[in-house]
């Protein structure tokens, strides 16, 4: 899932991603955005996570406080992860999950100075 900031972002610098045209990277992040998703054990970690990540990355990004408890930017992959086993095995694992596509979202929402008023209902 994506959300946009609804401003433009700086064109990519490193566009060499695998398998994909230049083209098609460079609409897909013409503008901010924070994106989660999830790796069955590829993406660099070698192991089943979610993922979240913010383009461009705002300063701070890394450094926020983010839920459940597990969920932890990896520097290796630039992004935040959760294992699928700590989702899989938390006590309710739709809130740990929710609690980490909420938080990672307002990470970079806050942390890039999105107008969250605007973009929330």
């Amino acid at each position: 899932m994506t959300r946009f900031s609804g401003r433009a972002a700086p064109p990519l610098k490193n566009n060499n991603t695998p398998n994909v045209a230049a083209w098609v990277m460079n609409e897909a992040y013409s503008h901010e955005c924070s994106s989660i998703g999830f790796w069955p054990g590829n993406g660099g970690y070698g192991k089943a996570a979610f993922y979240a990540y913010a383009y461009p990355e705002p300063k701070g990004f890394s450094a926020a406080p983010v839920r459940p408890q597990g969920a932890a930017y990896n520097s290796d992959v630039g992004q935040f992860l959760l294992d699928y086993n700590a989702v899989r095995t938390a006590p309710s694992p739709d809130e740990a999950l929710l609690a980490f596509m909420q938080s990672t979202y307002e990470a970079a929402a806050d942390w890039g100075k999105w107008d969250r008023c605007a973009l929330e209902r």
